[in-house]
């Protein structure tokens, strides 16, 4: 790519496949795309790829397992609730997934950007803003537990890291859950399916029912 003209500011945004133009600086729900996140998150990979398998274990497949344990935690959650824990690390589509440790180095600005790109994100997909303390107080919840077990069966940790850093699961037994990594192509296509499901969910729940 050509370096940015002598004198002009520096680029703030990144050009998608679907054709847009995500500004960091000050992103638009007009230009976020589900078609470019799902392909973004699959082809990030968690733990900055120190995972074993002959796949990374992408942000996409972290984000359905995520979504799925919420929902063992709230059965009863509405589905914007269940799409709000699916987009829960959506801005690293476009900003790659930060290690922790790398995160502390960075520090605001980092989590300025984060936020910044959340918030478009939500708008676009007609979610609030910011979410409820209730709510993100449980996608939390899965996003640990997840961690967890992510951290053990894939990351090398040993059960008393991963409960140091992440908390010990009570309750959820491993096993039902796919923590296999898969190619990025499977990744995405997953990932568009549960979100066509979750929008139909939303869709169905706002119908107003036919007379007669």
């Amino acid at each position: 790519m050509a370096a940015d003209r002598v004198g002009a500011p520096p680029r703030a945004w990144q050009r998608m496949l679907s054709g847009r133009r995500l500004d960091l600086l000050d992103p638009s729900p007009l230009d976020i795309e589900i078609s470019d996140i799902a392909h973004g998150l699959a082809r990030v990979a968690r733990w900055n790829g120190q995972t074993r398998g002959d796949h990374a274990f992408s942000v996409a497949q972290h984000s359905l397992l995520v979504e799925a344990l919420f929902g063992e935690l709230q059965p009863d959650a509405s589905a914007n609730a269940r799409l709000a824990a699916l987009l829960h690390d959506a801005p690293e589509y476009v900003i790659g997934d930060m290690i922790s440790p790398f995160k502390s180095v960075m520090g605001g600005s980092y989590k300025d950007c984060e936020l910044r790109l959340q918030h478009a994100i939500h708008q676009r997909f007609s979610l609030p803003a910011e979410l409820g303390v209730g709510l993100r107080k449980e996608i939390k919840r899965a996003d640990q537990i997840a961690a967890y077990y992510e951290a053990t069966l894939l990351a090398g940790f040993s059960t008393a890291e991963a409960t140091e850093f992440f908390g010990r699961p009570r309750g959820f037994n491993a096993d039902r859950f796919d923590f296999t990594p898969r190619s990025v192509t499977s990744a995405q296509a997953a990932f568009l399916k549960r979100y066509a499901t979750i929008e139909k969910q939303r869709q169905a729940a706002v119908a107003v029912p036919s007379a007669g």
